[in-house]
């Protein structure tokens, strides 16, 4: 089994879902011959050709716009949008044009399209280039949500989102990008709405998303060094559809929970996945519901207060212990 980085692994499911289905295409600012700014379509162009590669102008409106029609018309377009907050340009034609096709039209139109985005801070790029922008989609019905943390997740959503059949938010934290994992040669896809036990654990469940997973599974290796804590890590992978069974049966068993994510408090996904524990699990849980977040402000460009910003495993790790000790 070949170790790779996230970003290899992302690249080798266009490749290898390109190569299987001719009508995928991809499409973007600079993704043809530079191979994207974080260099996650490099070859595609030459193995490709400019048909099927094709740089766009620098306008995510008409880049999504043109998807949007190309899907409909029956090719399966994979976008490139450089960074999630310049989605933010194209809610129009993500949230009432792609998200609506197949309602509006009584299941006859679909709209297979892919919209990769770098997201999160942590690289110095300040406010307009490092936002966390799940919470804006997922009150949009008919998008799909998926938040990778590891090479071999990344591999295996990207090929079930390309191969579905209705538009999917791909979010690639800038952080994830270099880190390593074993990913297998085989063909295979991950199912959207099945979350993964990345640790088990007994005392507290932590759940979290991409970069703040990796800042989990650290967090929970020193509580179980320093305080004899045994915290399950659990991994989204999708927000959605969102995997309530596997966060449920987590939480019946540990009866303490802890929601890591890297974007403001205010009405962040961590809410959702507390009010569904809240109607579901209120009654086995043993402590208070405890949510780790960003403060509520953008992030800072300056690197001391950007790092401050980010929540990390010593926060988690405290958080985590008091929930578990009181």
């Amino acid at each position: 089994m070949p170790e790779m980085n996230l970003r290899a692994a992302i690249r080798e499911a266009l490749k290898e879902e390109m190569a299987r289905e001719p009508r995928t295409i991809v499409m973007g600012e600079d993704v043809g011959a530079a191979g994207g700014v974080f260099k996650v379509t490099q070859g595609l162009f030459e193995q490709f050709g400019e048909e099927r590669v094709r740089d766009t102008p620098i306008s995510e409106t008409a880049i999504v716009g043109c998807a949007v029609g190309a899907a409909v018309t029956g090719l399966k377009p994979i976008v490139e949008i450089m960074f999630a907050d310049f989605n933010a340009l194209c809610v129009e034609q993500i949230g009432n044009l792609a998200a609506k096709y197949r309602y509006l039209s009584g299941g006859q139109v679909e709209v297979p399209i892919v919209i990769r985005s770098a997201t999160g801070a942590g690289i110095g790029f300040g406010a307009q280039h490092s936002q966390n922008i799940e919470a804006w989609f997922m009150q949009t019905p008919g998008i799909k949500i998926a938040v990778p943390s590891t090479p071999y997740d990344a591999k295996g959503l990207m090929k079930s989102a390309i191969r579905g059949r209705d538009p999917v938010l791909f979010l690639e934290h800038k952080l994830c990008y270099p880190i390593k994992g074993d990913v297998p040669s085989d063909d295979y896809e991950i199912p959207f709405g099945l979350a993964d036990i990345k640790r088990k654990g007994s005392d507290v469940t932590i759940i979290a998303t991409m970069l703040m997973v990796h800042r989990s599974l650290l967090a929970a290796k020193l509580l179980e060094e320093s305080e004899g804590i045994s915290a399950e890590v659990l991994d989204l992978r999708t927000l959605v559809p969102l995997d309530a069974k596997t966060i449920l049966a987590s939480i019946g068993k540990t009866r303490r929970v802890v929601i890591v994510e890297e974007n403001p408090r205010p009405s962040g996904w961590g809410a959702e996945i507390a009010s569904v524990i809240s109607e579901k699990a209120l009654y086995d849980l043993e402590a208070p519901i405890v949510r780790i977040s960003a403060p509520n402000s953008p992030v800072p460009y300056s690197p001391l207060l950007e790092k401050a910003w980010m929540p990390d495993e010593n926060r988690i790790l405290s958080a985590a212990k008091e929930l578990v000790r009181s």
